[in-house]
């Protein structure tokens, strides 16, 4: 008896296990399928605009974003490499079928920002996480997301389709083990009722069977 308990009360937390992780995945598919974070992986300039012998402030923007100044670009003909640790990363946020218009700018002194080049940023311009930049003597820039290729290059819909699977199928399980549990338990209650049920009949039937020996005693004395 003391090992069927055990096998009772391992598997109630295991479908509550199965339970919450499949309501953290429903609460998170918003968010999985909505958010997908840019970030900068490496930049060389090959101009820069500034009239005065200053070193150049180049800054990334984008509609509707607050500027992200990046203050180790500083030299043309570098190579800046960037680990995404930085304090300005990531650049910005992509959602899941909107582009967003954004550039690369420096600043100047006594007129309008100069534009190294403006463009549309779009998650399915992502190859393997990675997307690169190049306008022709003005810089080369590489941008990483990984979240843009975590599904390799299945379309929005399939994405959806693939973690409502898998959720559902977490909550299959929940229900499965949950019912196990429940089956089991009634199972040891029916037969503890039985055990107990026969116990009384063998109670009885040993007080019927003193009952016989007395009166037989009573008989021959």
């Amino acid at each position: 008896m003391r090992r069927s308990r055990r096998l009772v009360s391992s598997s109630i937390p295991i479908s509550r296990s199965a339970l919450l992780v499949a309501h953290l995945l429903l609460c998170s598919l918003p968010g999985i399928l909505s958010s997908k974070f840019v970030s900068l992986s490496s930049l060389k300039i090959f101009t820069t605009h500034e009239w005065l012998p200053t070193k150049p402030t180049i800054y990334f923007h984008c509609q509707g974003a607050n500027e992200t100044i990046l203050p180790d670009v500083k030299e043309k003909n570098f190579l800046y490499i960037f680990n995404g640790e930085e304090s300005w990363q990531p650049l910005m946020e992509l959602s899941e079928k909107k582009c967003r218009r954004c550039g690369l700018y420096e600043h100047n002194t006594f007129k309008p920002d100069d534009v190294f080049d403006e463009w549309e940023m779009c998650p399915n311009k992502f190859v393997d996480g990675k997307y690169v930049r190049l306008k022709h003597n003005e810089f080369n820039a590489t941008f990483v997301c990984p979240q843009c290729t975590a599904f390799g290059g299945m379309n929005s819909g399939m994405r959806r389709q693939t973690i409502l699977l898998v959720v559902m199928s977490i909550f299959a399980a929940a229900v499965m083990a949950s019912g196990v549990a429940a089956v089991y338990k009634y199972w040891r209650k029916r037969k503890r009722e039985q055990d107990q049920a026969r116990f009384l009949k063998l109670f009885e039937e040993g007080d019927d069977l003193e009952d016989e020996l007395a009166l037989g005693n009573a008989i021959y004395k």
